[in-house]
């Protein structure tokens, strides 16, 4: 997958995958001429989550819809911030901890632009596209929910742990 042709197509880019995400190779693609920041962020398999010990995660999606919402994400941001690279890919199926689940990269002339972007992404991808998520515990449990667990934290589902 070529990120720095993002900028002019942004339908090269494959923002679903059931493969391992390829970091260096997602890193080394995503440099443009006129970026002076690059800021990618990893949201990463951790092995707990609310007080739980995480074997590994499952995600589904409705790829349709789900490629779609990225997809407009990645556009909005692209209006909203003078961005030369604005990209995503999540992760489908089984994902082991300390692989990558999802992974926005944005790339700008400056990092404010940079940073805020990739956090304004992250955020609607985690809240707004239809992707699921199944939690495997290491007692055999396992617990299905939305792509984001900010309800159970704050017990309100309109009201999330970031702010855009």
């Amino acid at each position: 997958m070529t990120l720095s042709a993002l900028s002019h197509q942004a339908a090269a880019v494959e923002v679903l995958t059931d493969k391992p995400i390829d970091l260096p190779g997602l890193l080394a693609s995503s440099h443009h001429e006129q970026a002076g920041a690059v800021v990618l962020f990893s949201g990463d398999v951790r092995n707990h989550n609310i007080g739980r010990e995480v074997s590994y995660l499952e995600y589904e999606a409705h790829n349709e819809l789900a490629e779609k919402s990225i997809r407009k994400i990645l556009e909005d941001a692209k209006e909203k911030w003078p961005l030369n690279i604005a990209a995503a890919q999540h992760r489908l199926g089984k994902v082991a901890i300390l692989e990558s689940a999802v992974v926005v990269i944005t790339a700008s002339a400056h990092r404010s632009e940079a940073f805020v972007a990739n956090r304004y992404i992250i955020d609607r991808i985690k809240h707004e596209t239809p992707i699921w998520k199944c939690e495997y515990y290491t007692n055999g449990e396992y617990s299905w929910g939305n792509n984001c667990n900010c309800a159970e934290i704050t017990g309100d589902p309109d009201k999330h742990l970031y702010s855009q």
